[in-house]
């Protein structure tokens, strides 16, 4: 056997600094190529003049509706938020509200995949004023609430297919991955009791690096995590305002189906968006699920009946909304971000001078 050189890393696995295999950043980058090349050969397969045609046929008036109502949803998934928070006396909708919009928008605006979208919502809650325990904490518990009402929402979306196709082949594969989802869901929150290693690096990305200690981290995460969990009549309210807006995103995707003139029952675009949902769920790694949300419009789309063109116009209709929601909100987050940069260089640098000058009381000083 040859010897192992010291200090030599194995090419199969590379960490990077912050102890993250460095294969592993890539892919997202690659799943995002792929789908964008799934979602082009799709809509050219459709014929491109077609689904473009279908989106322009929206207007201002049915697009001004689609937009206004995600902007509306942005309440209760903020009051969800808000409501896990309150149990820790921190009273801040505005700034939930606020922070679920930038993690939406990283989410649906940026070449991250959904986790990139949880950071930037817990950064933009800190920039309130929230201690970053507590946005890290609130973060992974709020998404927790969210999987679970995503999960009963696809249910119902499963529900109205077997109602409309009792022989439909997508039953037990639909079936199976609630199942999964429910068992990945019992796990997550095992983590979360336990609060270990895995919590401590989250709350440490989110917290910037400002906290050089893991066992700091993660005890300060824990005792977050401890605290919210003991709230459980906030966590039942949280999953009932996550599965509002759930019921809303299904709204949404009925007024994007008349407003291109389909004639599309609200059962029917309900279920759409339901398992659409679940689909997103499971390929949370495909930044803005590039590719997948086409391909699942279209085929959840052709289950009941309806034209691929129009539902192609549909996801095209849903990513401007996304983009024209999205990139607002994160130059004006990006904006405070930067005055808050600012705002502790500022102090740091007085911090740095008056300690000099009560060393050296008789140094110059302006206008001296």
């Amino acid at each position: 056997m040859a010897p192992v050189r010291p200090g030599r890393r194995s090419r199969a696995v590379q960490l990077g600094s912050d102890g993250t295999v460095r294969g592993l950043k890539k892919l997202p980058l690659v799943l995002a190529l792929l789908g964008l090349l799934l979602g082009t050969a799709l809509i050219g397969w459709t014929g491109a003049g077609a689904v473009i045609r279908g989106v322009l046929s929206v207007g201002w008036r049915g697009f001004g509706l689609y937009y206004g109502w995600q902007c509306l949803m942005f309440l209760p998934l903020g009051l969800a938020w808000d409501t896990l928070a309150r149990g820790r006396g921190m009273q801040r909708l505005r700034v939930f509200v606020g922070g679920r919009m930038v993690r939406d928008a990283a989410s649906n605006a940026l070449p991250f995949s959904q986790l990139g979208g949880f950071f930037a919502g817990a950064r933009a809650v800190m920039l309130g004023g929230v201690g970053w325990p507590l946005a890290a904490a609130s973060t992974v518990l709020d998404v927790t609430a969210e999987f679970l009402a995503e999960v009963a929402f696809a249910a119902i979306g499963l529900g109205i297919v077997v109602l409309h196709d009792p022989q439909s082949e997508l039953r037990i594969p639909i079936e199976l991955g609630l199942g999964a989802a429910v068992a990945a869901a019992a796990v997550f929150i095992w983590m979360q009791r336990g609060a270990n290693s895995l919590m401590a690096r989250i709350s440490g990305r989110i917290a910037g690096g400002r906290f050089g200690g893991a066992q700091e981290r993660l005890d300060m995460l824990g005792q977050e995590l401890t605290a919210l969990h003991r709230s459980t009549g906030r966590l039942a309210l949280s999953f009932i305002l996550h599965l509002v807006g759930w019921m809303m995103s299904g709204v949404g995707t009925f007024i994007a189906y008349r407003a291109l003139g389909a004639q599309v029952p609200f059962k029917v675009a309900l279920a759409i968006e339901a398992l659409l949902s679940a689909i997103a769920a499971a390929t949370f790694l495909v930044p803005a699920g590039i590719g997948v949300q086409e391909a699942s419009y279209a085929g959840l789309g052709a289950i009941f009946g309806l034209p691929v063109d129009v539902s192609l116009s549909v996801s095209l209709l849903r990513r401007a909304r996304d983009l024209s929601i999205g990139v607002p909100i994160l130059l004006v987050w990006q904006s405070l971000e930067l005055r808050q940069l600012r705002h502790n260089r500022a102090a740091e640098l007085r911090s740095e001078t008056v300690p000099a000058r009560e060393a050296d009381p008789g140094a110059p000083t302006r206008g001296s």
